[in-house]
């Protein structure tokens, strides 16, 4: 029999909060982060659209560490010692080497390398700064968080794009299964507001000019903006032995590739994921009652992920409740799967379903109950989360309440 996993804590900050309770009541309220761009770094980008955090939280980070860390090591280290607190987890030389951390990144630290090209290709500077490697590489956050935490049990980075945080929790829990640890910190971050990253995502024209409306007949496509998610898990038996409160299981994930296109989804791929993760969580389709959408905003991934679920969901899928709060707090990428997950475990706590945001029209290819605009209230003992990305690199959770 293998071991259970469970949520004991969660942390984040995005453009709804720099809390993971201050982006829940944010998610509950439908209230979107979504507005105009705020940096002036990024006058000239086309869709000046985004969700951006206007302000960091105190956060305690030695200096020290500080310089040799880019904003997405930032974002990870924060909502990672978040989490540890809200779990109560308590980490000393008696337990540092049976807890470690997976981080989920989509790009990199690409403040530093923008940095480097404006000093020695318009600055006319020698040589790069001296942490830009370390700034850089897409295992940073893990390596960060760790070192902050002091964690010495298995730490490692995942990337792959839009699916990374899922990828990175669904790895934690087979850590703690497979004996390597107790407990870990997971989930994802992504700083992606800067101007390289927002050039690049103009080009494939996939950009909202004015905020992200997920299923909506009048979408326009996604989002962008920045943040970190992050998640203490635990085995069943180490939670209740120290006397944690459980906040959800981690009853299963499954995952697919596409091996189709890089940028094109298809149907069967994320089909394919759900199937999984329903199979390897021993839960019957009709047992779910809240799907967390992938809902990027885009007319192709929207009516794709919709036909999707009517294909594994059969007649249930009219009975889910299904949101996307990307319509919130945007596409973090990398992030985005973990903070998908904070709205599915307090979906599960409160009984209450985030909407979908800025919804205004209906798509007959779009036909589920997407729960527009206004939470609802309802008995949610089971979610699961979706996470679609570039590659074709599919990611799907579920969580059960305890």
């Amino acid at each position: 029999m293998r071991k259970r996993v469970v949520i004991t804590g969660i942390g984040g900050l995005c453009g709804l909060g720099t809390s993971a309770p201050a982006i829940w009541d944010a998610m509950r309220a439908g209230r979107s982060a979504i507005g105009p761009i705020s940096n002036p770094a990024l006058h000239d980008v086309k869709v000046a659209t985004g969700c951006e955090i206007r302000e960091l939280p105190e956060h305690g980070v030695e200096r020290k560490q500080l310089v040799a860390m880019d904003r997405f090591s930032l974002l990870a280290v924060i909502a990672a010692r978040e989490a540890a607190h809200h779990a109560g987890l308590s980490i000393g030389e008696a337990n540092t080497h049976r807890i470690g951390a997976t981080v989920g990144v989509g790009v990199c630290g690409w403040e530093v390398i923008e940095e480097n090209y404006r000093a020695i290709l318009l600055e006319g500077k020698s040589r790069a700064g001296i942490f830009s490697v370390p700034k850089a590489m897409p295992g940073a956050p893990a390596g960060h968080v760790s070192m902050n935490l002091g964690l010495r049990g298995p730490v490692f980075g995942v990337t792959s794009a839009c699916s990374s945080s899922n990828h990175a929790i669904a790895s934690a829990v087979d850590q703690i299964r497979l004996g390597r640890a107790d407990a870990m910190l997971a989930g994802g971050t992504d700083a992606p507001m800067v101007w390289g990253i927002l050039k690049g995502w103009e080009a494939l024209r996939v950009l909202s000019p004015d905020t992200c409306r997920p299923f909506s007949a009048d979408r326009q496509g996604l989002v962008l903006g920045e943040g970190a998610g992050m998640v203490v898990l635990e085995s069943y038996d180490h939670a209740i032995a120290r006397g944690a409160d459980i906040l959800a299981e981690i009853a299963g994930a499954g995952f697919s590739g596409d091996a189709s296109d890089i940028v094109a989804p298809t149907i069967d791929g994320p089909e394919r994921a759900m199937r999984a993760c329903l199979a390897d969580a021993g839960l019957r389709a009709e047992e779910i009652d809240y799907l967390n959408a992938h809902g990027t905003g885009t007319k192709a991934n929207d009516q794709i992920e919709t036909a999707a679920i009517r294909r594994v969901f059969g007649d249930h899928a009219y009975k889910l409740s299904v949101s996307s709060t990307k319509s919130m707090h945007a596409h973090c990428l990398g992030a985005s799967g973990a903070l998908e997950l904070i709205a599915c475990v307090m979906a599960i706590r409160e009984g209450i379903v985030p909407p979908t945001a800025n919804y205004r029209e209906p798509d007959p290819e779009c036909d589920l109950d997407i729960t527009p605009n206004t939470a609802r209230e309802r008995k949610v003992r089971t979610a699961i989360s979706n996470a679609f990305a570039f590659g074709g690199t599919n990611a799907v959770l579920a969580i059960r309440a305890v």
